[in-house]
């Protein structure tokens, strides 16, 4: 991008007024450092790198611009969201046009630098430890990069190298010796290997060697035209690329490659029939929606669903109370928490529903309001969400399954109780349109029955209600002969633990027929999560998660939810959509479901693993566990010895192997931990996908920090091999 005019916006910066507050506007001179990486102010809270911005938005697109500006300045607004829990940055430019030039201007840099390759990071680091800026690097300063590069290594061997390439003896490297001494140090001799296994012409690889590398090793079908592919775009050296031949770097950077690494390439859009009914699939789900941190102080924040449902979220909940001035709220009952307005959250989740995924979104309300105020609720999600809001059932007549998520894109669904059954609604429309005084007497002893129920709701919000229609469960036969195919439940997490465990089979065969929401435990007050795959194999959809927090659950949530476009739905195996189903994931009896797979799962390498804290001293000892998540009979655990002092590019090359009898329901997930042998190992980095998704050979497997985000220069490279057990 050099002496791009985007570039030299950002590198030259302006003043922006800062907001926090409707009294609490100051202006900030913003600039990009030289680091072209680096957003900086005078003051030091302000100081933010472009890899943790996770979204730009033009306009008052913040909760806080909302509140706390005009209409008037809509168009000069923008807001800076971050990956981490750092909060947003709301600016107001002095025109709409410089608004859009910082929006455009930064974008347009973050793209750049993501498609830089990790190299550049790593001249990044050289240019920090030359201290006095005079392009050499002593021996002191060599040592200071290794230490910034995450790698620890003895005078002795940080001597040798240094003299190695100290070709001038100066004490100083500069130019060719600092390239000479890069390429020491990103050497990989495990790449060597692989290349020189199959680069029989003349030192490089032709086509016809690349493709019995993709046949051999990788297993794909691959062609002589595919490879030519591959050539034309990994190759970086041009008089190689004229030749038809492949390099070692240029094969490196093919192994990089997004349609290389180790998950199916064909799974990353959707790739499976959207066309069953909805309660088919695992559907991604969140718990108190609204919350930002732990269950009882934490603020509310209508950010919370906009970050649940960009991260493909397709189930929210909202938690309505009364509020002033007839104002629906909506925050965690008797407790401590922040309040935002219903009609604030329904705006949000209007405009962000179908920004990852167009498939539908069910708003699922805990409704503590009074009948005038659900009136308001029902009013202001009508006008918000308008013809997006399903308020009748598709097609004609009463309907006798659900829809489809293929036939509900870009709708929204109310999860919530109901005055009547569907089809008591479908008889007085009848009886209706026979006579009219007769149906009025029919909803009069409707709302009697009601009455006597105690159960207060507003016949608008009530009507609402078409396919997620909430009912308490009294029992797997209690819900076979008397619930109608949308009358569902919600079920704390030990009660649907408890019944997955012990009436697994019972609840697949209820999950075919209905919908179940599962949700944490009340005593989880510090927002904690539950392992959701028990749930998954017990056929249950709905398992909300406590989008806020950061575990494992989380992790294995996001790899579940993965493929299939990031949609948020997932089809469940054909076993579990059969009503006459055996399937039982504790006993495993014999049937479809029963695919015995033998897993070889080989570590060899990392790179460019990332701190777990800014110490300069701090330098990780990694090891790697490979942990498979599925029914009970796969569920297992192994882990590599901890390599010291070395997150650059420690090497492990060992073989562990696992038995897999379901593989369909199968998550593999790879975790990076730094070893501590007197306290607990430190998360460093982590990767879960479908076990159905695993491409084999030699991968290289991205990493994503705790917050669920890519870090962009680290990897793991591994062997992978998959046989048909005997």
């Amino acid at each position: 991008m050099e002496g791009d005019s985007d570039l030299q916006f950002l590198l030259q910066g302006g003043d922006l007024l800062k907001v926090r507050s409707t009294s609490w506007k100051k202006t900030r001179y913003f600039r990009l450092q030289e680091d072209c990486k680096t957003i900086h102010s005078k003051t030091p809270k302000d100081l933010f790198s472009l890899d943790d911005v996770s979204a730009l938005r033009l306009g008052r697109q913040s909760e806080g611009l909302r509140k706390y500006t005009e209409e008037h300045v809509e168009g000069r607004c923008f807001s800076i969201m971050f990956k981490n829990r750092r909060k947003n940055l709301d600016l107001i430019a002095s025109s709409e046009e410089e608004a859009k030039q910082w929006v455009n201007s930064l974008q347009k840099l973050i793209c750049a630098s993501l498609h830089q390759t990790h190299l550049s990071w790593i001249f990044n680091c050289m240019r920090k430890a030359d201290k006095n800026k005079d392009e050499k690097l002593s021996q002191s300063e060599v040592k200071n990069f290794m230490r910034l590069i995450n790698i620890e290594v003895d005078d002795d061997y940080a001597d040798m190298l240094f003299k190695k390439c100290d070709k001038s003896n100066s004490g100083f490297l500069a130019g060719e010796e600092i390239e000479h001494f890069y390429d020491l140090l990103t050497h990989r001799e495990e790449i060597d290997v692989i290349y020189g296994e199959y680069a029989k012409t003349t030192g490089y690889m032709s086509p016809e060697n690349l493709v019995e590398f993709l046949m051999k090793e990788q297993r794909e079908k691959a062609s002589l035209t595919d490879a030519h592919k591959i050539i034309e775009s990994c190759e970086p050296d041009d008089k190689v690329k004229e030749k038809k031949l492949l390099s070692k770097d240029g094969f490196l950077i093919y192994l990089h490659h997004p349609e290389a690494l180790i998950l199916n390439p064909d799974h990353k859009d959707v790739y499976q029939d959207m066309g069953q009914p909805l309660n088919h699939y695992f559907i991604s789900s969140s718990h108190n929606t609204y919350l930002m941190e732990d269950q009882l102080k934490g603020p509310s924040s209508t950010e919370a669903y906009i970050r649940a449902l960009l991260k493909g979220c397709r189930c929210v909940e909202l938690d309505c109370w009364d509020g002033s001035d007839d104002e629906p709220v909506i925050y965690h009952g008797y407790t401590l928490t922040s309040k935002i307005l219903f009609k604030d959250a329904i705006k949000a989740i209007k405009e962000y529903a179908f920004k990852t995924s167009d498939y539908p979104v069910i708003l699922s309300l805990e409704n503590h309001c009074s009948v005038k105020q659900q009136e308001v609720m029902a009013q202001h999600m009508s006008s918000i969400l308008g013809s997006a809001l399903v308020t009748t059932p598709l097609g004609d007549g009463m309907p006798t399954n659900f829809p489809s998520p293929e036939e509900l894109k870009g709708k929204f669904l109310i999860k919530g109780k109901r005055l009547n059954k569907l089809e008591t609604s479908f008889a007085a429309e009848a009886e209706a349109a026979e006579d009219t005084d007769r149906s009025k007497n029919f909803f009069q002893l409707s709302f009697n029955v009601q009455k006597k129920k105690k159960l207060k709701l507003a016949k608008e919000l009530s009507d609402m209600v078409i396919y997620c229609k909430s009912v308490h469960f009294h029992g797997f036969e209690d819900a076979r002969q008397n619930l109608s195919f949308y009358e569902m439940s919600s079920f704390k997490e030990k009660k649907a633990i408890a019944l997955a465990e012990e009436s697994a089979n019972a609840y697949i065969r209820h999950n075919i027929d209905k919908l179940s929401r599962i949700y944490p435990a009340g005593t989880r007050t510090d927002s904690s999560n539950y392992n959701p795959v028990p749930l998954w194999n017990a056929g249950c959809q709905i398992v909300a998660l406590n989008f806020q927090t950061n575990c494992t659950d989380m992790d294995v949530n996001q790899g579940r939810f993965l493929v299939n476009g990031k949609s948020g739905y997932v089809l469940k195996p054909a076993y579990m959509r059969d009503p006459t189903t055996e399937f039982d994931p504790i006993t495993l009896t014999r049937g479809d479901w029963l695919k015995h797979k033998t897993l070889h799962v080989m570590i060899i390498s990392a790179q460019q693993l990332p701190k777990v804290n800014n110490k300069k001293s701090s330098i990780v000892d990694p090891l790697i566990k490979v942990q498979i998540y599925g029914v009970p009979a796969d569920v297992a655990e192994k882990e590599t010895n901890p390599i010291e002092n070395n997150g650059f590019n420690p090497s492990w090359n060992e073989n562990f192997q696992f038995d897999v009898y379901v593989p369909d329901l199968a998550l593999l997930r790879f975790l990076i931990e730094d070893h501590d042998s007197t306290s607990d190992n430190e998360f460093v980095a982590q990767y879960t996908l479908p076990f159905n998704s695993l491409k084999m050979g030699y991968r290289h497997v991205p990493l994503f920090n705790k917050n669920g985000d890519r870090l962009p220069s680290a990897g793991l490279f591994i062997h992978i091999m998959l046989l048909d057990a005997e």
